[in-house]
Protein backbone atom coordinates (compact mmCIF):
# COMPACT_ATOMS: atom_id res chain seq x y z
CA UNK A 1 0.00 0.00 0.00
CA UNK A 2 1.02 3.61 -0.45
CA UNK A 3 1.59 5.72 2.68
CA UNK A 4 1.16 9.42 1.96
CA UNK A 5 1.98 12.47 4.10
CA UNK A 6 0.56 15.90 3.19
CA UNK A 7 1.95 19.27 4.22
CA UNK A 8 0.39 20.57 7.43
CA UNK A 9 -1.98 23.43 6.69
CA UNK A 10 -2.40 24.83 10.21
CA UNK A 11 -0.58 28.15 10.48
CA UNK A 12 2.69 27.85 12.41
CA UNK A 13 2.78 24.03 12.37
CA UNK A 14 6.25 22.93 11.28
CA UNK A 15 6.14 19.19 12.03
CA UNK A 16 5.75 16.44 9.45
CA UNK A 17 4.47 12.88 9.97
CA UNK A 18 7.06 11.17 7.79
CA UNK A 19 10.84 11.62 7.75
CA UNK A 20 13.33 10.09 5.30
CA UNK A 21 14.46 7.64 8.00
CA UNK A 22 10.93 6.51 8.86
CA UNK A 23 10.16 6.14 5.13
CA UNK A 24 13.04 3.70 4.76
CA UNK A 25 11.61 1.60 7.59
CA UNK A 26 8.10 1.71 6.10
CA UNK A 27 9.44 0.45 2.78
CA UNK A 28 10.91 -2.55 4.61
CA UNK A 29 7.33 -3.40 5.59
CA UNK A 30 6.45 -3.60 1.90
CA UNK A 31 4.79 -0.18 1.61
CA UNK A 32 5.38 2.58 -0.91
CA UNK A 33 5.86 6.10 0.46
CA UNK A 34 4.79 9.47 -0.92
CA UNK A 35 4.94 13.01 0.41
CA UNK A 36 3.62 16.38 -0.70
CA UNK A 37 6.34 18.63 -2.06
CA UNK A 38 7.74 20.89 0.66
CA UNK A 39 5.97 19.07 3.50
CA UNK A 40 9.19 18.51 5.45
CA UNK A 41 11.06 21.75 4.72
CA UNK A 42 9.96 23.54 7.92
CA UNK A 43 11.29 20.59 9.92
CA UNK A 44 14.60 20.52 8.06
CA UNK A 45 13.84 17.66 5.63
CA UNK A 46 14.25 18.57 1.96
CA UNK A 47 12.51 16.99 -1.02
CA UNK A 48 15.94 15.79 -2.16
CA UNK A 49 16.39 13.88 1.10
CA UNK A 50 13.03 12.19 0.58
CA UNK A 51 13.88 11.29 -3.01
CA UNK A 52 17.15 9.74 -1.87
CA UNK A 53 15.13 7.63 0.59
CA UNK A 54 12.92 6.36 -2.24
CA UNK A 55 9.88 8.54 -1.43
CA UNK A 56 7.66 9.75 -4.28
CA UNK A 57 7.24 13.53 -4.32
CA UNK A 58 3.69 14.64 -5.22
CA UNK A 59 3.15 18.28 -6.07
CA UNK A 60 -0.34 18.94 -4.67
CA UNK A 61 -2.21 17.91 -1.54
CA UNK A 62 -5.28 16.84 -3.54
CA UNK A 63 -3.19 14.50 -5.70
CA UNK A 64 -1.48 13.01 -2.64
CA UNK A 65 -4.77 12.27 -0.84
CA UNK A 66 -6.13 10.67 -4.01
CA UNK A 67 -3.06 8.47 -4.56
CA UNK A 68 -2.60 7.27 -0.96
CA UNK A 69 -4.14 4.23 0.70
CA UNK A 70 -2.99 5.46 4.11
CA UNK A 71 -2.62 9.16 4.97
CA UNK A 72 -0.42 10.02 7.96
CA UNK A 73 -0.45 13.57 9.31
CA UNK A 74 0.04 15.51 12.54
CA UNK A 75 -2.81 17.93 13.20
CA UNK A 76 -6.59 17.41 13.21
CA UNK A 77 -7.77 17.44 9.57
CA UNK A 78 -9.57 20.50 8.28
CA UNK A 79 -12.98 20.23 6.63
CA UNK A 80 -11.28 20.44 3.23
CA UNK A 81 -8.92 17.59 4.09
CA UNK A 82 -11.76 15.50 5.49
CA UNK A 83 -13.71 15.84 2.22
CA UNK A 84 -10.76 14.20 0.44
CA UNK A 85 -11.17 10.95 2.39
CA UNK A 86 -12.38 8.02 0.33
CA UNK A 87 -13.96 4.66 1.15
CA UNK A 88 -11.42 2.15 2.48
CA UNK A 89 -8.78 4.81 3.05
CA UNK A 90 -7.01 4.97 6.44
CA UNK A 91 -6.16 8.24 8.16
CA UNK A 92 -3.64 8.25 11.03
CA UNK A 93 -3.44 11.56 12.87
CA UNK A 94 -4.39 13.51 15.97
CA UNK A 95 -8.19 13.77 15.88
CA UNK A 96 -9.52 14.82 19.32
CA UNK A 97 -12.55 12.49 19.00
CA UNK A 98 -14.11 13.51 22.33
CA UNK A 99 -14.82 17.00 20.94
CA UNK A 100 -14.99 16.23 17.23
CA UNK A 101 -18.30 14.41 16.87
CA UNK A 102 -19.24 16.03 13.56
CA UNK A 103 -16.00 15.05 11.83
CA UNK A 104 -16.29 11.54 13.25
CA UNK A 105 -19.68 11.15 11.57
CA UNK A 106 -18.35 12.51 8.26
CA UNK A 107 -15.40 10.09 8.26
CA UNK A 108 -17.68 7.16 9.13
CA UNK A 109 -20.14 8.06 6.38
CA UNK A 110 -17.28 8.10 3.87
CA UNK A 111 -16.32 4.58 4.94
CA UNK A 112 -12.82 5.62 5.98
CA UNK A 113 -10.86 4.26 8.92
CA UNK A 114 -9.54 6.96 11.26
CA UNK A 115 -6.90 6.19 13.89
CA UNK A 116 -6.38 8.91 16.52
CA UNK A 117 -2.81 8.89 17.81
CA UNK A 118 -3.83 10.48 21.12
CA UNK A 119 -6.12 7.50 21.76
CA UNK A 120 -3.32 4.92 21.83
CA UNK A 121 -3.86 3.14 25.17
CA UNK A 122 -1.17 3.69 27.77
CA UNK A 123 -0.11 0.09 28.21
CA UNK A 124 3.45 -1.26 28.15
CA UNK A 125 3.20 -2.76 24.65
CA UNK A 126 1.98 0.51 23.17
CA UNK A 127 4.68 2.82 24.57
CA UNK A 128 6.50 2.86 21.22
CA UNK A 129 3.34 4.35 19.63
CA UNK A 130 2.51 6.80 22.43
CA UNK A 131 2.64 10.09 20.55
CA UNK A 132 1.25 12.01 23.53
CA UNK A 133 4.26 11.00 25.62
CA UNK A 134 6.69 11.74 22.78
CA UNK A 135 5.36 15.27 22.34
CA UNK A 136 4.97 15.86 26.09
CA UNK A 137 8.63 14.96 26.57
CA UNK A 138 9.65 17.62 24.05
CA UNK A 139 7.21 20.17 25.51
CA UNK A 140 8.65 19.70 29.01
CA UNK A 141 12.21 20.15 27.80
CA UNK A 142 11.33 23.13 25.61
CA UNK A 143 9.45 24.77 28.51
CA UNK A 144 12.70 25.01 30.46
CA UNK A 145 14.48 26.47 27.41
CA UNK A 146 11.73 29.10 27.04
CA UNK A 147 11.92 29.85 30.75
CA UNK A 148 15.68 30.36 30.61
CA UNK A 149 15.24 32.62 27.58
CA UNK A 150 12.82 34.83 29.51
CA UNK A 151 14.57 34.64 32.89
CA UNK A 152 17.05 37.39 33.58
CA UNK A 153 19.57 35.35 35.56
CA UNK A 154 21.62 32.18 35.52
CA UNK A 155 19.92 28.91 36.40
CA UNK A 156 22.97 27.67 38.27
CA UNK A 157 24.49 29.51 41.19
CA UNK A 158 27.87 31.15 40.59
CA UNK A 159 30.55 32.86 42.60
CA UNK A 160 32.24 35.52 40.50
CA UNK A 161 34.68 38.35 41.09
CA UNK A 162 31.71 40.72 40.87
CA UNK A 163 29.74 38.87 43.53
CA UNK A 164 27.71 35.79 44.28
CA UNK A 165 24.77 34.77 42.06
CA UNK A 166 22.19 32.51 43.76
CA UNK A 167 20.76 29.56 41.80
CA UNK A 168 17.28 29.85 40.34
CA UNK A 169 14.45 28.08 42.12
CA UNK A 170 12.13 26.17 39.80
CA UNK A 171 8.77 24.60 40.71
CA UNK A 172 7.33 21.96 38.36
CA UNK A 173 3.64 21.28 38.97
CA UNK A 174 2.70 17.82 37.72
CA UNK A 175 5.23 15.01 37.32
CA UNK A 176 3.94 13.26 34.24
CA UNK A 177 6.05 12.85 31.10
CA UNK A 178 6.28 16.61 30.48
CA UNK A 179 6.95 17.33 34.14
CA UNK A 180 9.74 14.78 34.42
CA UNK A 181 11.33 16.13 31.23
CA UNK A 182 11.20 19.65 32.70
CA UNK A 183 12.72 18.41 35.96
CA UNK A 184 15.57 16.73 34.10
CA UNK A 185 16.34 19.83 32.03
CA UNK A 186 16.07 22.17 35.03
CA UNK A 187 18.37 20.16 37.32
CA UNK A 188 20.90 19.70 34.51
CA UNK A 189 21.09 23.50 34.20
CA UNK A 190 21.89 23.74 37.91
CA UNK A 191 18.63 25.14 39.27
CA UNK A 192 17.21 24.17 42.64
CA UNK A 193 14.17 22.23 41.47
CA UNK A 194 10.99 21.43 43.37
CA UNK A 195 8.18 19.28 42.00
CA UNK A 196 4.63 18.55 43.07
CA UNK A 197 2.18 15.85 42.03
CA UNK A 198 -0.99 14.51 43.60
CA UNK A 199 0.28 10.95 43.06
CA UNK A 200 2.62 10.12 45.95
CA UNK A 201 4.12 7.18 44.02
CA UNK A 202 6.03 9.56 41.73
CA UNK A 203 8.05 10.99 44.64
CA UNK A 204 10.85 8.48 44.10
CA UNK A 205 11.08 9.37 40.40
CA UNK A 206 11.29 13.07 41.25
CA UNK A 207 13.97 12.60 43.87
CA UNK A 208 15.99 10.25 41.66
CA UNK A 209 16.29 13.09 39.14
CA UNK A 210 17.76 15.47 41.70
CA UNK A 211 14.61 17.44 42.51
CA UNK A 212 12.83 17.82 45.84
CA UNK A 213 9.31 16.45 46.15
CA UNK A 214 6.88 18.97 47.64
CA UNK A 215 5.10 16.89 50.23
CA UNK A 216 1.52 17.76 51.12
CA UNK A 217 0.53 16.57 54.58
CA UNK A 218 -3.02 15.58 53.73
CA UNK A 219 -4.74 12.20 53.69
CA UNK A 220 -6.99 12.32 50.63
CA UNK A 221 -8.69 9.00 50.13
CA UNK A 222 -9.90 10.07 46.68
CA UNK A 223 -6.44 10.46 45.18
CA UNK A 224 -5.89 7.38 43.02
CA UNK A 225 -2.66 5.85 41.87
CA UNK A 226 -3.35 6.25 38.17
CA UNK A 227 -4.09 2.59 37.45
CA UNK A 228 -7.69 3.31 36.49
CA UNK A 229 -7.07 6.67 34.77
CA UNK A 230 -4.69 5.77 31.95
CA UNK A 231 -1.65 6.82 33.91
CA UNK A 232 -3.01 10.30 34.66
CA UNK A 233 -3.72 11.74 38.07
CA UNK A 234 -7.37 11.42 39.06
CA UNK A 235 -9.33 14.52 40.12
CA UNK A 236 -8.90 15.17 43.85
CA UNK A 237 -11.39 16.32 46.44
CA UNK A 238 -12.17 20.02 47.08
CA UNK A 239 -10.49 19.72 50.49
CA UNK A 240 -7.30 18.43 48.90
CA UNK A 241 -7.36 21.18 46.25
CA UNK A 242 -7.69 23.83 48.95
CA UNK A 243 -4.71 22.38 50.83
CA UNK A 244 -2.76 22.25 47.57
CA UNK A 245 -3.39 25.94 46.82
CA UNK A 246 -2.40 26.81 50.38
CA UNK A 247 0.94 25.07 49.83
CA UNK A 248 1.52 26.90 46.54
CA UNK A 249 0.82 30.25 48.22
CA UNK A 250 3.47 29.37 50.76
CA UNK A 251 6.01 28.65 47.98
CA UNK A 252 5.11 31.47 45.56
CA UNK A 253 7.23 34.32 47.07
CA UNK A 254 10.40 32.19 46.95
CA UNK A 255 10.03 30.61 43.48
CA UNK A 256 11.64 32.15 40.38
CA UNK A 257 10.20 29.88 37.67
CA UNK A 258 6.95 27.90 37.66
CA UNK A 259 6.26 25.25 34.99
CA UNK A 260 2.72 23.86 35.12
CA UNK A 261 1.92 20.61 33.29
CA UNK A 262 -1.32 19.42 34.93
CA UNK A 263 -3.62 18.36 32.11
CA UNK A 264 -5.80 15.36 31.28
CA UNK A 265 -6.88 15.03 27.61
CA UNK A 266 -10.52 15.98 27.09
CA UNK A 267 -10.85 17.91 30.36
CA UNK A 268 -10.42 21.59 31.24
CA UNK A 269 -7.08 22.36 32.88
CA UNK A 270 -7.34 22.75 36.68
CA UNK A 271 -6.54 26.19 38.05
CA UNK A 272 -3.50 25.67 40.24
CA UNK A 273 -1.70 29.03 40.12
CA UNK A 274 -4.09 31.83 41.02
CA UNK A 275 -3.85 35.57 40.46
CA UNK A 276 -2.83 36.27 44.08
CA UNK A 277 0.03 33.76 43.75
CA UNK A 278 1.30 35.59 40.67
CA UNK A 279 1.17 38.86 42.61
CA UNK A 280 3.31 37.27 45.37
CA UNK A 281 6.10 36.35 42.94
CA UNK A 282 9.26 38.43 42.52
CA UNK A 283 9.86 40.81 39.63
CA UNK A 284 11.47 38.91 36.76
CA UNK A 285 9.87 35.58 37.61
CA UNK A 286 8.54 33.36 34.80
CA UNK A 287 5.51 31.07 34.48
CA UNK A 288 5.39 28.53 31.64
CA UNK A 289 1.87 27.09 31.30
CA UNK A 290 1.89 23.85 29.30
CA UNK A 291 -1.87 23.46 29.83
CA UNK A 292 -2.70 26.69 27.98
CA UNK A 293 -4.52 24.82 25.20
CA UNK A 294 -7.20 23.74 27.69
CA UNK A 295 -7.51 27.04 29.54
CA UNK A 296 -4.24 26.94 31.47
CA UNK A 297 -3.24 26.04 35.02
CA UNK A 298 -2.58 29.72 35.75
CA UNK A 299 -5.56 32.07 36.03
CA UNK A 300 -3.81 34.78 34.02
CA UNK A 301 -2.59 32.59 31.14
CA UNK A 302 -3.60 33.72 27.65
CA UNK A 303 -3.50 31.02 24.97
CA UNK A 304 -0.60 31.43 22.52
CA UNK A 305 0.43 34.70 24.15
CA UNK A 306 3.34 36.00 26.22
CA UNK A 307 2.25 38.57 28.78
CA UNK A 308 4.03 40.52 31.52
CA UNK A 309 2.05 41.39 34.64
CA UNK A 310 2.18 44.70 36.50
CA UNK A 311 4.63 43.21 39.04
CA UNK A 312 6.99 42.03 36.28
CA UNK A 313 6.07 38.32 36.05
CA UNK A 314 6.25 36.84 32.56
CA UNK A 315 3.49 34.33 31.75
CA UNK A 316 3.88 32.21 28.61
CA UNK A 317 0.93 30.28 27.22
CA UNK A 318 2.34 28.94 23.95
CA UNK A 319 0.69 25.78 22.64
CA UNK A 320 3.26 24.90 19.99
CA UNK A 321 6.26 23.82 22.07
CA UNK A 322 6.80 20.57 20.09
CA UNK A 323 6.58 22.51 16.82
CA UNK A 324 9.32 24.85 18.07
CA UNK A 325 11.62 21.81 17.94
CA UNK A 326 10.17 20.57 14.65
CA UNK A 327 13.01 18.29 13.55
CA UNK A 328 13.16 16.38 16.84
CA UNK A 329 9.37 16.27 17.15
CA UNK A 330 8.95 15.00 13.60
CA UNK A 331 11.52 12.28 14.15
CA UNK A 332 9.75 11.01 17.28
CA UNK A 333 6.22 11.34 15.88
CA UNK A 334 7.11 9.64 12.60
CA UNK A 335 8.61 6.80 14.64
CA UNK A 336 5.31 6.47 16.55
CA UNK A 337 3.48 6.31 13.20
CA UNK A 338 5.94 3.75 11.86
CA UNK A 339 5.44 1.49 14.87
CA UNK A 340 1.67 1.77 14.43
CA UNK A 341 2.00 0.70 10.79
CA UNK A 342 4.28 -2.15 11.86
CA UNK A 343 1.44 -3.51 13.99
CA UNK A 344 -0.98 -2.96 11.11
CA UNK A 345 1.33 -4.91 8.75
CA UNK A 346 1.98 -8.16 10.66
CA UNK A 347 3.27 -10.08 7.62
CA UNK A 348 5.50 -7.22 6.38
CA UNK A 349 3.98 -7.68 2.94
CA UNK A 350 2.62 -4.17 2.44
CA UNK A 351 -0.94 -5.22 3.32
CA UNK A 352 -2.84 -3.53 6.14
CA UNK A 353 -4.60 -5.92 8.55
CA UNK A 354 -6.92 -3.96 10.84
CA UNK A 355 -7.34 -6.33 13.79
CA UNK A 356 -10.07 -4.90 16.01
CA UNK A 357 -9.31 -7.57 18.62
CA UNK A 358 -5.92 -5.98 19.25
CA UNK A 359 -6.06 -3.65 22.28
CA UNK A 360 -3.80 -1.02 20.73
CA UNK A 361 -5.39 -0.95 17.28
CA UNK A 362 -8.92 -1.02 18.70
CA UNK A 363 -8.12 1.71 21.21
CA UNK A 364 -6.75 4.08 18.56
CA UNK A 365 -9.51 3.42 16.00
CA UNK A 366 -12.31 5.98 16.14
CA UNK A 367 -14.10 5.11 12.85
CA UNK A 368 -14.05 1.83 10.92
CA UNK A 369 -16.19 0.06 8.31
CA UNK A 370 -18.70 2.90 8.16
CA UNK A 371 -19.19 3.12 11.92
CA UNK A 372 -18.05 5.44 14.69
CA UNK A 373 -16.08 3.20 17.07
CA UNK A 374 -15.31 5.86 19.67
CA UNK A 375 -15.17 5.52 22.64
CA UNK A 376 -13.25 2.23 22.74
CA UNK A 377 -13.80 -0.43 25.40
CA UNK A 378 -11.27 -0.44 28.25
CA UNK A 379 -8.10 -2.38 27.35
CA UNK A 380 -7.76 -5.92 28.65
CA UNK A 381 -4.45 -4.87 30.25
CA UNK A 382 -4.48 -1.98 32.72
CA UNK A 383 -2.38 1.08 31.91
CA UNK A 384 -0.42 0.75 35.13
CA UNK A 385 -0.43 -2.23 37.41
CA UNK A 386 -2.16 -1.16 40.58
CA UNK A 387 0.23 -1.50 43.43
CA UNK A 388 -1.15 -3.32 46.41
CA UNK A 389 -0.67 -1.33 49.57
CA UNK A 390 2.05 -2.78 51.71
CA UNK A 391 0.71 -4.18 54.91
CA UNK A 392 2.42 -2.80 57.94
CA UNK A 393 4.02 -5.53 60.00
CA UNK A 394 2.26 -6.24 63.23
CA UNK A 395 3.99 -4.62 66.17
CA UNK A 396 5.15 -7.28 68.63
CA UNK A 397 5.46 -6.94 72.36
CA UNK A 398 8.95 -7.44 73.90
CA UNK A 399 7.88 -10.93 75.06
CA UNK A 400 6.68 -11.87 71.56
CA UNK A 401 9.90 -10.56 69.99
CA UNK A 402 11.96 -12.61 72.44
CA UNK A 403 9.93 -15.74 71.71
CA UNK A 404 10.34 -15.20 67.94
CA UNK A 405 14.12 -14.78 68.27
CA UNK A 406 14.38 -17.99 70.35
CA UNK A 407 12.30 -19.92 67.77
CA UNK A 408 14.49 -18.64 64.90
CA UNK A 409 17.67 -19.55 66.80
CA UNK A 410 16.38 -23.08 67.51
CA UNK A 411 15.50 -23.59 63.86
CA UNK A 412 18.92 -22.36 62.69
CA UNK A 413 20.71 -24.58 65.27
CA UNK A 414 18.68 -27.61 64.20
CA UNK A 415 19.62 -27.06 60.53
CA UNK A 416 23.30 -26.65 61.38
CA UNK A 417 23.35 -29.80 63.55
CA UNK A 418 21.70 -31.76 60.77
CA UNK A 419 24.27 -30.58 58.22
CA UNK A 420 27.16 -31.36 60.58
CA UNK A 421 25.80 -34.87 61.26
CA UNK A 422 25.45 -35.60 57.54
CA UNK A 423 28.97 -34.18 56.89
CA UNK A 424 30.50 -36.25 59.73
CA UNK A 425 28.87 -39.41 58.40
CA UNK A 426 30.29 -38.77 54.90
CA UNK A 427 33.80 -38.09 56.30
CA UNK A 428 33.60 -41.30 58.33
CA UNK A 429 32.57 -43.26 55.25
CA UNK A 430 35.54 -41.85 53.27
CA UNK A 431 37.92 -42.54 56.21
CA UNK A 432 37.01 -46.24 56.24
CA UNK A 433 38.45 -46.77 52.75
CA UNK A 434 41.02 -43.94 52.35
CA UNK A 435 44.62 -43.97 53.67
CA UNK A 436 45.53 -41.86 56.72
CA UNK A 437 47.77 -39.49 54.71
CA UNK A 438 44.85 -38.62 52.43
CA UNK A 439 42.48 -37.99 55.35
CA UNK A 440 44.78 -35.34 56.86
CA UNK A 441 44.64 -33.25 53.67
CA UNK A 442 40.95 -33.99 53.11
CA UNK A 443 39.91 -32.76 56.56
CA UNK A 444 41.97 -29.55 56.12
CA UNK A 445 40.25 -29.07 52.75
CA UNK A 446 36.76 -29.50 54.25
CA UNK A 447 37.52 -27.07 57.07
CA UNK A 448 38.84 -24.51 54.54
CA UNK A 449 35.68 -24.86 52.47
CA UNK A 450 33.48 -24.45 55.55
CA UNK A 451 35.36 -21.36 56.82
CA UNK A 452 35.44 -19.81 53.32
CA UNK A 453 31.72 -20.37 52.86
CA UNK A 454 30.92 -18.74 56.19
CA UNK A 455 33.09 -15.72 55.37
CA UNK A 456 31.84 -15.18 51.80
CA UNK A 457 28.18 -15.81 52.65
CA UNK A 458 28.22 -12.91 55.08
CA UNK A 459 29.53 -10.40 52.51
CA UNK A 460 26.96 -7.96 51.06
CA UNK A 461 26.22 -8.26 47.33
CA UNK A 462 27.56 -4.76 46.72
CA UNK A 463 31.00 -5.91 47.94
CA UNK A 464 31.30 -9.00 45.74
CA UNK A 465 33.25 -7.13 43.06
CA UNK A 466 36.05 -5.84 45.35
CA UNK A 467 36.02 -9.27 46.99
CA UNK A 468 37.34 -10.70 43.71
CA UNK A 469 40.59 -8.81 44.28
CA UNK A 470 41.02 -10.51 47.66
CA UNK A 471 40.60 -13.97 46.12
CA UNK A 472 43.65 -13.28 43.92
CA UNK A 473 45.86 -14.10 46.92
CA UNK A 474 44.11 -17.46 47.36
CA UNK A 475 44.44 -18.17 43.65
CA UNK A 476 48.18 -17.48 43.87
CA UNK A 477 48.54 -20.12 46.61
CA UNK A 478 46.64 -22.58 44.41
CA UNK A 479 49.01 -21.92 41.50
CA UNK A 480 52.10 -22.43 43.70
CA UNK A 481 50.73 -25.74 44.97
CA UNK A 482 49.80 -26.87 41.46
CA UNK A 483 53.24 -25.98 40.06
CA UNK A 484 54.85 -28.20 42.69
CA UNK A 485 52.64 -31.12 41.65
CA UNK A 486 52.77 -30.55 37.88
CA UNK A 487 56.04 -32.52 37.59
CA UNK A 488 54.56 -35.63 39.25
CA UNK A 489 55.15 -39.03 37.70
CA UNK A 490 51.40 -39.68 37.77
CA UNK A 491 49.62 -38.52 34.61
CA UNK A 492 46.36 -37.91 36.53
CA UNK A 493 48.08 -35.61 39.06
CA UNK A 494 49.85 -33.72 36.24
CA UNK A 495 46.53 -33.14 34.40
CA UNK A 496 44.75 -31.95 37.55
CA UNK A 497 47.67 -29.62 38.39
CA UNK A 498 47.61 -28.13 34.87
CA UNK A 499 43.84 -27.56 35.08
CA UNK A 500 44.30 -25.88 38.49
CA UNK A 501 46.94 -23.51 37.09
CA UNK A 502 44.66 -22.65 34.15
CA UNK A 503 41.55 -21.98 36.27
CA UNK A 504 43.44 -20.01 38.94
CA UNK A 505 45.10 -17.88 36.22
CA UNK A 506 41.70 -16.95 34.83
CA UNK A 507 40.56 -15.93 38.31
CA UNK A 508 43.70 -13.81 38.90
CA UNK A 509 43.61 -11.95 35.57
CA UNK A 510 39.83 -11.50 35.75
CA UNK A 511 40.04 -10.24 39.32
CA UNK A 512 42.70 -7.65 38.50
CA UNK A 513 40.78 -6.51 35.40
CA UNK A 514 37.52 -6.04 37.31
CA UNK A 515 39.32 -4.28 40.16
CA UNK A 516 41.04 -1.90 37.72
CA UNK A 517 37.73 -0.99 36.09
CA UNK A 518 36.12 -0.50 39.48
CA UNK A 519 38.88 1.84 40.66
CA UNK A 520 38.70 3.78 37.37
CA UNK A 521 35.14 4.73 38.24
CA UNK A 522 36.42 6.81 41.15
CA UNK A 523 39.19 8.57 39.22
CA UNK A 524 38.72 12.11 37.99
CA UNK A 525 38.97 12.45 34.24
Amino acid sequence: MKIGTPKEVLEGERRVAMTPDSALQLQKLGHECAIESGAGEAAGFTDAAYKEAGVEIIKSAAALWKASDVVAKVRIPTDTELKRLTKGQTLITYFNPSENEEQLKIAAEKGATVMAMEMVPRISRAQKMDALSSMANIAGYRAVIEASNNFGRFFTGQVTAAGKVPPAKVLVVGAGVAGLAAIGASTSLGAITYAFDVRPEVAEQIESMGAEFVFLDFADTEVKDGAETGGYAAPSSPEFQAKQLEKFRELAPDIDIVITTALIPGRPAPKLWTKDMVEMMKNGSVIIDLAAERGGNCELTQKDERIVTDNGVTIIGYTDFPSRMAQQSSSLYSTNIRHMLTDLTPEKDGKIVHDMEDDVIRGATVTHSGEVTYPPPPPKVKAIAAQKPKEKPKELTPEEKRAAEIAAFKKQTKNQVTLLAVGAALVLAVGLIAPASFMQHFIVFLLSVFVGFQVIWGVAHSLHTPLMAVTNAISSIIILGALIQIGSSSMLITILAAVSVFMASINIFGGFLVTRRMLAMFQKS
